[in-house]
């Protein structure tokens, strides 16, 4: 064969130029091309200052040298990584489910080894297995069950699904009501402010406009209907109001709404024809010994009338939380109350899209809903353990409220139930001067400063929105009682190294008078002196 002609090898050398030409040409989609929504969705609770506590931890243990040993983290609700002994039975009853060999285990009760044996026969023999994409319909059943005792009301499997964690009902709830509209016809979410970083970044996700109402912090973080009012009114030229979203107990604010209080928002919403998302996931977390736990279902049922049977009303629950604190198995639920069936199906055509929840978090909320009864071998065991949980948890709710109101520049409400605080902080100018030239927010220097002096992660206020003008950060309450008095020292500490020359400082008692004078500040001027406190500058 001889070699090639004139005309082929032109024509392999077009195709190759244009080969080439195709490759030069590609590009990388970049940030400015991706979906807007998602470039300005923002999550605080895991945000650049946690990212910050993931390095220093991580050089840490590569033996990189820091004025402390370890990070304690304070910023997001994990109660197990804290250091919360998981519940025995739900514990065995998920290891049964997963290896049916230690059904002849004597170790493992046998009420049990029956909860496992009868969530399998559920779900075909094999946790591995898909489910409903509602849920397995047994958990709906046993969800139900749950409502119907808790508040005495009938509730209907029908009305349930199972979801990845209640954050996922959330955001399926407020997916389903966005518009494509802009304007005037743009769906609105009336969220509290402060607020679960969860609603800000879905409603963002959705283009949803948001709605905010602040809280009232001088008494106890409490919903005020007048505020509702005011807000809705000052929204209805920007979108159409749709949503009115309840976190109670309270995140990150820790207050717990009275019965009177959710029923004045309930009469709000039907006045003005808005749906009711209820996040109750901190049910079981309440402390404050003049305060329970009213659901909205509840209520709204009490309230009868149109009210009763006109209000449309989603509320959450999850596995993350209350004494069991399981975040890692994603097991939450929704329950639906007045919505049309149709609304309902084509919300139920979405959930199929995504197959099913995890089932391990179904099995994991089928026990929370489900627990041992009084006479089953594993009752007694089980009590005390659930006892113990929210009794430590009632203990250092206390104490950190106190202790935040033992320290200068602090002031802390009642934390009445969840598990966080959300103190106010009083820094002197300098401090806000030094925040503004590291064109940082003044909270999230000050928690900055925390991390990198201390080694203590939590969550500045701007992350979570709060009042113009004040600032704040959000802590759990989670850590063990020692590390809770390790983190108050070394709030005290940072605080005394804000303190600049010509700047005043409230001194609340001897002991962090006696703080002030250790990091090396005074001789102090008293400008004035109460009972209680004194009044000092740095001379």
């Amino acid at each position: 064969m001889g070699p090639p002609s004139v005309a082929l090898w032109n024509a392999f050398h077009r195709h190759a130029s244009l080969t080439l030409k195709f490759v030069r040409n590609y590009t990388r989609i970049t940030a400015q091309e991706i979906n807007p929504n998602m470039r300005k969705l923002e999550y605080a609770v895991r945000g650049p200052i946690v990212q910050r506590a993931i390095e220093i931890e991580k050089g840490l243990l590569k033996g990189e040298k820091k004025p402390f040993d370890s990070i304690i983290r304070c910023n997001i609700g994990d109660c197990h990584f804290a250091g919360q002994t998981p519940i025995s039975f739900i514990r065995q009853v998920i290891a049964v489910a997963c290896d049916t060999h230690l059904m002849d285990s004597s170790v493992i009760p046998d009420d049990a080894k029956e909860r496992a044996l009868r969530f399998l026969r559920s779900v075909g023999g094999s946790v591995g297995a898909y489910s409903q994409s509602t849920g397995v319909e047994l958990v709906r059943e046993d969800i139900a069950a749950y409502i119907e005792q808790r508040d005495g009301i009938p509730s209907s499997p029908e009305n349930i699904f199972l979801a990845t964690g209640a954050s996922e009902a959330v955001k399926f709830i407020l997916g389903l009501l966005a518009t494509t509209k802009e304007g005037s016809q743009r769906a609105g979410v009336m969220i509290p402010i402060p607020q679960y970083p969860l609603y800000s970044a879905t409603l963002s996700e959705f283009n949803n406009y948001q709605i905010g109402y602040y809280l009232e912090e001088e008494s106890g973080w409490s919903l005020r209907e007048e505020e509702l009012e005011a807000r809705l009114e000052a929204a209805k030229a920007h979108c159409k109001p749709r949503v009115l979203v309840v976190i109670n107990p309270g995140n990150p604010t820790g207050q717990v709404l009275t019965h009177d209080n959710i029923a004045a928002v309930l009469r709000f919403a039907h006045r003005n024809n808005l749906l009711v998302l209820a996040d109750e996931v901190y049910q079981h977390n309440i402390y404050a010994p003049d305060r329970r736990f009213h659901s909205f279902k509840r209520v709204l049922h009490e309230l009868g009338g149109n009210i009763a049977n006109e209000v449309q009303l989603a509320s959450m629950m999850s596995a993350s939380k209350g004494f069991m604190g399981e975040c890692g198995f994603r097991g939450g639920y929704c329950e639906l109350v007045n919505f049309d069936p149709e609304v309902r199906a084509q919300l139920y055509k979405c959930l199929s899209a995504r197959l099913c929840p995890p089932v391990l978090g179904q099995l994991t909320m089928d026990v929370v809903v489900n627990p041992p009864r009084p006479g089953e071998p594993s009752f007694e065991q089980f009590s005390a353990e659930k006892s113990q949980v929210l009794s430590d948890l009632a203990k250092k709710a206390k104490l950190v409220e106190s202790l935040f109101n033992q320290l200068p520049g602090y002031h802390c409400q009642p934390v009445m139930g969840a598990m966080y605080a959300f103190p106010r902080l009083e820094l002197p100018p300098k401090a806000m001067r030094a925040a503004e030239l590291a064109n940082m927010p003044v909270d999230a220097f000050y928690v900055t400063k925390l991390l990198e002096e201390t080694g203590v992660c939590v969550v500045p206020g701007s992350g979570f929105s709060q009042k113009p003008g004040t600032f704040h950060f959000r802590t759990t309450i989670l850590p063990k009682v020692e590390q809770m008095h390790v983190m108050m020292e070394h709030l005290q500490l940072t605080g005394c190294s804000l303190l600049q020359n010509g700047d005043p400082v409230l001194i609340l008692d001897l002991n962090a008078l006696t703080i002030a004078f250790s990091c090396g500040y005074g001789p102090f001027y008293i400008r004035n002196k109460t009972r209680s406190h004194l009044f000092l500058i740095l001379v």
